[in-house]
């Protein structure tokens, strides 16, 4: 008889269809429903990208899908069988309901990982905090996994898109070394640079990788995707930077969005419409990396450090 672990499947969630869109933006707005300016807003960009199929929700289910197939792989002589479960931080199955199933199915060991590879306490902080309340409410041994930014296999994954598409650029024409590479991530409130948060010190780190392994000089880093509050956010923004680059006459540019690693909103609109729609006005040439999404070589990151999590919380 294998011994059952669990391991929960943090993202951000998105809804499943158009229909859930108010419900899904009133949860990220702490129960306050959005005006219906707000709900017209996000509900054009669903429509724009998708037409009312959710890539992010698909994404997810196949990343969890492919992970644990990943964990049970040569695991015959382990005595141990990796049972995947989803929590997500806005939408159904929550964060919560993902530690109260493990706890049900009868899991009494957890390791909790979060599809970002970047710490920041106002974002994986924050998924941890909650499936560590709930599973010390319930009683269920959890270790977590808090980033993998570094992971070889993260990095050779990353970094194969990134040369793909500068192979790309010079097959229409473009002088490799010329293509400035803006990598990117999603904005967060300015203050946590006052807090000491790794957030900004991890995408850099990612960022300097990938460039050395892939001989590229010309790189620069711009945040996307801020929020629309009242306080300030990490800048400078992406559609920003474009207009400066314009004013280098920089023609050529290569977005690689290594915050990010699924399809969704923030890559398939903020970059595939919002800024493309921008470098076409500049006369500028924009292309980005493809998505990780369930990368084999994501999966064996994943899977790496799941079993580390497992190995270093001493659960056996």
């Amino acid at each position: 008889m294998k011994s059952k672990v669990g391991v929960l499947v943090m993202s951000y969630g998105t809804p499943e269809s158009l229909e859930g869109i108010e419900a899904y933006y009133t949860h990220i707005r702490r129960g306050k429903a959005p005006t219906q300016e707000q709900l017209q807003d996000l509900t054009d960009r669903y429509e724009a990208i998708v037409g009312g199929v959710f890539p992010l929700r698909e994404n997810t289910n196949l990343q969890v899908t492919e992970l644990q197939a990943a964990l049970n792989r040569n695991q015959d002589q382990s005595g141990i069988e990796f049972v995947c479960y989803q929590g997500l931080k806005h939408a159904s199955p929550f964060i919560e309901d993902g530690v109260e199933q493990m706890t049900k199915d009868g899991i009494k060991r957890a390791v909790g990982i979060v599809l970002a590879p970047h710490y920041s306490i106002m974002s994986v902080g924050g998924y941890i905090k909650r499936a560590q309340e709930k599973a010390t409410e319930l009683g269920l041994d959890m270790s977590f996994v808090e980033s993998y930014h570094l992971h070889p296999k993260l990095i050779q994954a990353l970094s194969e898109r990134v040369s793909a598409k500068l192979d790309q650029f010079e097959e229409a024409g473009a002088i490799r070394e010329d293509v400035r590479v803006l990598f990117s991530a999603h904005s967060l409130p300015k203050r946590i640079i006052e807090m000491g948060d790794p957030y900004p010190e991890q995408l850099l780190e990612t960022s300097r990788a990938i460039a050395e392994a892939t001989g590229v000089t010309s790189w620069q880093f711009s945040w996307q995707s801020a929020g629309r509050t009242a306080e300030p956010w990490l800048g400078p923004d992406i559609l920003d930077t474009l207009q400066e680059l314009s004013v280098e006459q920089i023609e050529n540019v290569l977005v690689a969005p290594v915050g990010f690693v699924s399809d969704h909103l923030e890559v398939l609109y903020d970059l595939d419409i919002e800024a493309q729609a921008i470098s076409k006005e500049l006369d500028m040439r924009l292309m980005r990396i493809d998505s990780l999404n369930s990368d084999p070589l994501y999966m064996e990151t994943l899977r790496a450090e799941v079993l580390a999590a497992l190995e270093k919380g001493n659960v056996s």
